[in-house]
């Protein structure tokens, strides 16, 4: 299976705001002083500006906009709500927030085939909503497709069940941690897998400060290791600046990029983007209100897709 994809899906936000039903467990939201008109404005320029940087280099973005009507604020992150594989499955995923579910719109898979690509399958696990469990996607699933394995640091938003099941479908090894950020002083579980880690073809950035369990640590570094991945240490600060959120993608010729915001990458150390760099060149984009109002960053903005073409 293939790692990487030239082509992204990516919802144009209407109504992008600080959303009260997710900041109760991303602690990476915080309040903007400023009118939602405001927010959401500043957020599409940010949105088309990273838009314009992937099609520069020959990534295909799909842009779906946002509906005002459903009023979603975070709409701008479809990459919890769906997936696409190469065996033209789409999984649908249930998710924490009331208000998200909404984003979960037949018109976005319609766009899809529209664009020439075959859904054959969809598997939904979304009516886990009704007994209050969740896995958002591949938020909380970071896939090593070409190894076949699924890295999940288990959250309220994750629920190790369900993503067990995740794996048996879709035919990938589990492998199972908690990740741990401190909150005024307690450690509690970090939202999502892909704040923390990002997956690449040759590479791996993680944050292994925040597994405080020294057994799944040295897991997620023996699976890593046993598949060539280069690991690339980050510090919890670095994390916070979302230096762990990032995507790689494939542009024209095939030439890998790293997807990442202005902030990660400014807190990066020259040593490791001399590392990044031997892997794949680095695109990007400064996202300052999507990251504050929405706690996510440039790799959540982003859902693959490896569907088959007709």
């Amino acid at each position: 299976m293939q790692q990487t994809t030239n082509t992204i899906l990516m919802i144009r936000p209407v109504s992008f705001r600080m959303n009260e039903q997710t900041a109760v467990n991303n602690y990476f939201q915080e309040e903007l002083q400023l009118k939602n008109a405001e927010v959401n404005a500043q957020a599409q320029d940010e949105f088309d500006n990273l838009v314009g940087k992937l099609r520069a280099v020959g990534v295909t973005v799909i842009v779906e906009n946002d509906v005002l009507e459903l009023d979603t604020p975070d709409s701008i992150y479809p990459n919890n709500w769906v997936s696409f594989h190469e065996n033209g499955t789409v999984g649908l995923y249930p998710m924490f927030a009331e208000n998200r579910r909404r984003e979960r719109r037949e018109e976005v898979l319609e766009r899809l085939e529209k664009e020439g690509f075959e859904i054959k399958n969809i598997i939904d696990y979304t009516s886990a909503e009704a007994e209050g469990v969740f896995l958002e996607g591949t938020g909380n699933l970071l896939l090593d497709r070409a190894n076949e394995k699924a890295y999940c640091a288990l959250s309220p938003r994750a629920d190790e069940t369900l993503f067990i099941e995740f794996c048996e479908d879709f035919e990938f090894t589990p492998i199972v941690f908690t990740a741990y950020q401190t909150v005024e002083g307690k450690r509690l579980p970090i939202y999502h897998t892909n704040v923390m880690m990002c997956i690449a073809e040759t590479f791996a950035v993680i944050c292994l400060d925040t597994i405080d369990d020294k057994k799944e640590r040295n897991l997620v570094i023996k699976n890593l290791q046993e598949d060539n991945k280069e690991i690339i240490n980050i510090s919890v600060e670095q994390m916070e600046h979302f230096a762990g959120n990032m995507l790689q993608v494939l542009g024209a010729e095939d030439k890998r990029y790293l997807v990442m915001s202005e902030a990660a990458f400014k807190s990066l150390l020259p040593a490791q983007i001399t590392l990044i760099e031997k892997h794949c060149e680095i695109i990007n984009s400064p996202l300052p209100t999507i990251e504050v109002c929405g706690g996510g960053s440039a790799r959540c903005m982003m859902a693959e897709v490896f569907l088959p073409k007709v």
